[in-house]
């Protein structure tokens, strides 16, 4: 006899009396979706009797259902309409001019203007590979700043935007002439690598994807220290990492233009990674001392009950408006002003073969540094950052 007073055939007996009582009730989980599926006027008279027998299964049911369709609409795109929407930048316009401290908080949207895929959209990156389907490459070099944030840095230089924080590692807030110093980029920079061997850090600005080698918990690049020697490494922060680089992080700044915010403008985020820093929302703060939030986004976020205004509508459309509204031009976007090429560190002799990606060039028809007699292909090339992340979210096939 075991321990417990059961023999081998009795708990072997058990476990089947077990199993059989836990696929009853699954078949007859799956009778009651069947029924539960029809219209009430097409049920039979027995089938009504299974129903009231089984209240607790209906019950359980109908919550699943309840709850895949609220995950449904969350994930709905919503437009408003024209004149709604104008109405809504109106008052946005209004917040602008008023604000004594207003900060930005942006998200992937504001780029897929500039055809770099969002997460969460219909088509975003993790929605796609939530449906099993593969998500097609990206030639992250031949995106540029969208006129969301071109007008940022405007607003920024007219003294209307304090700070602006962002998710994004695309550097297209840098590249849009934004001040380093106005910025948090909570999640790296693909252009920046860092020595941290040197202290301070020693930065290195270059004009291809420095992530092409790196991935979670990877981050050494394969290029040294110009000054000590040390190994560099990207600045990309990556899902289930935390980030602890000073720049281009910023975090301070972003901790403290938060806390003196009164007015936060949020563009093209789902706030589901946002919302887990508390100090980006004062939340120390009673209520009514928190800034005022607005949103800009087509989806819903956990944020919209907080907001002041939601504006259902594509960042570069609300933008373009709002801009009319404030009466500020848009200066448009060129590669002849753009600042990287001047905060840019060139590769030293011998690192010209460090790195495969396409190097950014003032001119569309120039070769980049680096790229000179280098074949040609007109396959897209996927950004290091942008491709390791799609990579850790799809699952691997069993090898049989």
């Amino acid at each position: 006899m075991a321990a417990g007073g059961l023999s081998r055939s009795e708990r072997k007996a058990a476990e089947r009396v077990r199993r059989l009582r836990e696929e009853q009730q699954r078949e007859r989980l799956r009778q009651v979706s069947r029924i539960l599926r029809k219209a009430a006027t097409e049920r039979s008279a027995e089938e009504g009797r299974l129903l009231a027998e089984s209240e607790d299964l209906v019950t359980e049911l109908q919550g699943r259902s309840r709850r895949r369709e609220g995950l449904k609409r969350r994930q709905e795109e919503v437009c408003d309409d024209p004149e709604e929407l104008q109405r809504k930048v109106r008052e946005l316009a209004s917040a602008v001019r008023n604000a004594k401290y207003l900060v930005v908080y942006t998200g992937a949207g504001i780029s897929t203007a500039a055809s770099i895929p969002d997460y969460r959209g219909p088509n975003g990156v993790w929605t796609l590979l939530q449906k099993g389907r593969s998500v097609s490459a990206a030639d992250l070099s031949e995106a540029e700043p969208t006129l969301t944030h071109m007008s940022i840095a405007r607003l920024h230089e007219q003294k209307l935007v304090q700070h602006v924080v962002s998710q994004n590692c695309d550097g297209l807030h840098l590249r849009s002439g934004l001040p380093r110093s106005a910025m948090s980029e909570l999640h790296g920079n693909m252009y920046i690598e860092v020595c941290t061997a040197c202290t301070p850090n020693r930065e290195y600005v270059r004009v291809f994807d420095v992530t092409e080698r790196t991935a979670l918990h990877r981050h050494q690049t394969g290029r040294t220290c110009h000054k000590c020697g040390g190994q560099l490494r990207d600045t990309i922060v990556h899902f289930g990492e935390r980030g602890t680089l000073g720049q281009p992080l910023n975090w301070e700044a972003a901790t403290q233009a938060a806390s003196k915010a009164d007015t936060i403008l949020c563009l093209g985020s789902s706030l589901k990674v946002l919302k887990k820093y508390p100090h980006l929302w004062c939340m120390t703060k009673p209520p009514s001392r928190r800034p005022k939030l607005y949103i800009v986004n087509l989806q819903w976020t956990p944020k919209d009950d907080w907001a002041a205004l939601k504006l259902h509508g594509k960042c570069d459309d609300v933008m373009q408006l709002l801009m009319d509204e404030l009466d500020l031009e848009i200066p448009r976007y060129s590669r002849w002003q753009d600042p990287i090429f001047s905060l840019a560190t060139p590769l030293r002799a011998g690192e010209e073969g460090s790195h495969s990606r396409k190097s950014l060039c003032r001119s569309r028809e120039e070769p980049g540094p680096g790229d000179r007699g280098a074949p040609l292909s007109s396959a897209p090339i996927l950004g290091g950052w942008f491709g390791r992340g799609c990579t850790k979210r799809t699952k691997r096939k069993k090898v049989t």
